[in-house]
């Protein structure tokens, strides 16, 4: 089986990270390294994907800047979203040649994943199969949001899971372009830490896209 590597990074700003990912990136487009699954918490900010509309962003960049939150334009597919303390955030950064070369799959895989490690926490999550409705949901709520970048088979962004997220920073923005409302463990009732959730969904890619775990983080060791 193919070795996927987990990282964490910590709590790290969203442009550090993205180099984190770039380099990553890289390294695998010439066959250097290994598939990797970065785990990091990002302070406030509110990033844009290639598919998003200025007018999701409810505030402006004034307000935005006041209340601390960060505004970052990006090449990942989606609309808009928001990142902050209390969420995790996955960003796969895997080899599809290697697995299927199919984006609609991949999309599908994450989704997938994250259905299977909320289930593992008991959680009882789902896709809506409608088109503007991608991510994972819980009883008509979005829990995760996902948006991919392909570049030659290379995978980079990922998706945001809420896990004790201040659902109040999702005034500023219409979230995935949707009007719909959010959720997360915690507003569940679900009260498992930041590392059971980690390891949960470590478990599950390495399920769905056939890895065999090669743990980088000390606290991680637990999974396997």
């Amino acid at each position: 089986m193919r070795p996927l590597a987990i990282r964490d990074l910590g709590h790290m700003r969203y442009a550090d990270a993205l180099g984190v990912q770039q380099n990553l990136v890289e390294q695998r487009k010439i066959g250097q390294g290994t598939d990797a699954l970065l785990f990091v918490e990002h302070p406030h900010v509110v990033t844009m994907g290639r598919n998003g509309k200025q007018g999701h962003v409810l505030a402006s960049g004034e307000i935005l800047a006041r209340t601390g939150i960060e505004y970052h334009e990006t090449d990942r597919g989606g609309d808009v979203t928001y990142h902050g303390p209390g969420q995790l955030v996955g960003y796969p950064i895997l080899d599809l040649r290697d697995w299927k070369r199919d984006v609609h799959a991949y999309f599908s895989g994450v989704e997938q994943a994250l259905i299977d490690a909320l289930a593992y926490l008991g959680i009882a999550a789902e896709r809506i199969p409608q088109r503007g409705y991608e991510g994972v949901w819980v009883r008509g709520s979005k829990i995760a949001a996902i948006g991919i970048h392909i570049s030659r088979w290379i995978t980079s962004h990922g998706f945001a899971l809420n896990v004790e997220t201040d659902l109040n920073y999702f005034r500023y923005i219409v979230p995935c372009g949707l009007t719909k409302p959010v959720c997360s463990l915690r507003s569940l009732g679900c009260a498992v830490s930041r590392e059971e959730v980690m390891r949960a969904i470590a478990a599950s890619f390495a399920n769905v896209f056939g890895y065999e775990l090669a743990m980088a983080e000390p606290e991680l060791q637990e999974i396997q």
